[in-house]
């Protein structure tokens, strides 16, 4: 890489500056990821993600679980006992 001419020092001072805003605009999205990360890993954060895991994968078989549950259903009430 080839160091930059610069014809004054006011294309410096200008360099430098560019450089020290994205210098801060870098520094500022390290902060926010850490926060959402400090925020994702909170215990209701964890269990919430967890559950909406599951409850995506449960909606795809949905279909399948009620057709298999309701004659199990039907047959337990129809067999159990009266007075029980």
């Amino acid at each position: 890489m080839e160091p930059k001419k610069y014809a004054s020092y006011a294309e410096i001072e200008l360099e430098l500056e560019i450089l020290k805003l994205e210098r801060e605009l870098n520094l500022q999205k390290i902060i926010l990821d850490v926060e959402k990360t400090k925020e994702s890993l909170l215990p209701k954060n964890i269990i919430k993600s967890f559950l909406g895991d599951y409850k995506s994968i449960l909606s795809d078989y949905s279909g399948m679980i009620l057709n298999m549950a309701i004659p199990l259903l039907i047959n337990w009430f129809t067999k159990r006992k009266r007075g029980n």
